[in-house]
């Protein structure tokens, strides 16, 4: 996935760089940890993960946390472009 395409996702209105696994990661983290107040949210070495935090306690109820905003998977490699190469 070209990073121009990457940035057109979004993950709790939070735009995605690569992919949106950090933002996924961060969301489900909190899920796990039951935050409510994003100043819990950790503040370390990705940004991501801090934005997926801060996600979750803005909508805790996204239908499923490992889909972008529009439904996409959100890791990497979730393009149907290697389909072909999964043999």
């Amino acid at each position: 996935m070209s990073q121009a395409a990457a940035q057109d996702r979004t993950y709790g209105g939070f735009d995605c760089t690569v992919d949106c696994s950090g933002h996924a990661a961060g969301y489900k983290w909190a899920d796990d940890h039951s935050i409510t107040d994003e100043l819990d949210c950790p503040d370390g070495n990705s940004q991501s993960f801090q934005e997926g935090c801060v996600a979750y306690t803005q909508d805790n109820m996204r239908s499923d946390p490992d889909e972008d905003d529009d439904g996409k998977p959100a890791g990497a490699g979730s393009d149907d472009d290697d389909d072909d190469n999964d043999k």
